[in-house]
């Protein structure tokens, strides 16, 4: 990430070759003509000269301080001014510290260039700017507020695998519908059965006398050769069918109740690949209307690399707050952030290109995927 420290300017007079070598990294902002000019028609041009420079490549060296070796300089066109028709010009290029450069003016005109001195790589604070806790990690559990952050951008979470342990879930709830369906049924027919004449003869038995319980049983004996079995209430074949069917009726509306749960999650939280390869998921959709540039966004995040490592975090005291757009941030935020409304919460992975690219910052390797769990909290 760039951060200006200091305005820097530089007055480029025509016919003379301005060697340069900064005392610290510049970003030169603008190109600008004099408020006094010797030619009013004519063009001026600035050539601006830099050393080519050669980077070992070799993956196998992990030294923390990268090699540099320049070979031959290179001569390129910065901008042309002319007086009534272009008279400034944006550059947006950044020279290096200890390095020398050669600016020269073709034309009769002067020209300025600003710009800022920069801090590519901060050591007193966070590659997004914000504070670094040095706090345990209890003590950032307890003091991380994002307004009841949903537990999907507290842990990081693949959608698929989310779904498969939603629809795990639905699948064991069914069953146990299923099983008590089952019961309650086999329960409703056994109270329909009317019981056994042995089971009443022998509750009414231990009620009786040893010579009552003798004459009872000479009785029944007698009567068993010509009386008909007691007829036993059975329900209608159509009505078991019915019942038997009316668990399956409830599964199916249990199943298109939980496909439409599903499909509407599935919506929420499915990633999509924009502009530069930024993937973005949205955990929960804001309010209001929409981050666009050239607004003044207010956030709390937290930085991850894909291995789950977390790098950078301000989620407490004092927003990190930004213009989106306006080059504040790495590339891969103003992207990813646009669109946001407010309190809603994404999670953006940013590609190494939109990203810190082949630089190391602090705890961020060269060429790192960075994952960040964002929430909009305001914007102007």
């Amino acid at each position: 990430m760039v951060v200006a420290i200091a305005p820097w300017s530089i007055a480029l007079q025509p016919g003379e070759k301005e060697a340069f070598v900064p005392h610290g990294d510049i970003q030169i902002k603008n190109a600008a003509l004099s408020d006094v000019l010797a030619d009013e028609n004519g063009r001026t041009t600035i050539k601006f000269t830099y050393p080519s420079l050669a980077v070992d490549t070799d993956e196998d060296e992990d030294d923390e301080d990268d090699d540099k070796s320049y070979a031959d300089t290179v001569t390129t066109v910065l901008c042309s001014l002319t007086p009534g028709k272009i008279e400034q010009a944006s550059c947006e290029i950044i020279i290096e510290q200890d390095v020398e450069y050669v600016f020269e003016l073709v034309g009769k005109n002067p020209v300025y260039l600003y710009g800022n001195y920069i801090d590519q790589e901060p050591l007193d604070q966070p590659p997004m700017g914000s504070d670094m806790d040095s706090d345990d990690d209890s003590e950032d559990e307890d003091a991380y507020n994002l307004a009841e952050v949903s537990s999907d951008v507290e842990i990081e979470v693949d959608a698929d695998e989310a779904d498969l342990e939603d629809a795990g879930r639905f699948e064991e709830l069914e069953d146990e519908e299923m099983h008590e369906a089952e019961s309650a049924e086999t329960n409703e027919k056994k109270s329909l059965k009317r019981p056994r004449e042995s089971d009443t003869a022998e509750t009414e038995e231990t009620k009786l006398s040893k010579s009552q319980r003798k004459k009872l049983a000479k009785k029944l004996k007698a009567e068993s050769g010509n009386a008909a079995p007691p007829p036993t209430e059975e329900k209608p074949a159509g009505d078991a069918k019915k019942e038997e069917k009316k668990p399956k009726k409830d599964k199916k509306e249990t199943n298109e109740k939980e496909g439409e749960t599903k499909a509407k999650d599935s919506d929420n939280k499915q990633s999509r690949v924009i502009e530069g390869g930024v993937k973005v998921r949205d955990v929960k959709i804001g309010t209001g209307k929409m981050a666009k540039k050239g607004d003044k966004v207010s956030v709390r995040y937290i930085g991850k690399l894909t291995n789950g490592t977390v790098f950078d975090k301000n989620t407490k005291g004092t927003p990190f707050t930004f213009t989106l757009g306006a080059g504040d941030v790495i590339k891969g935020w103003d992207i990813g952030i646009a669109g946001m409304q407010i309190n809603g919460e994404r999670e953006v992975t940013v590609p190494p290109s939109m990203g810190y690219g082949k630089r190391k910052m602090q705890d961020i390797p060269a060429n790192s995927t960075l994952v960040f769990e964002v929430k909009l909290l305001s914007l102007k």
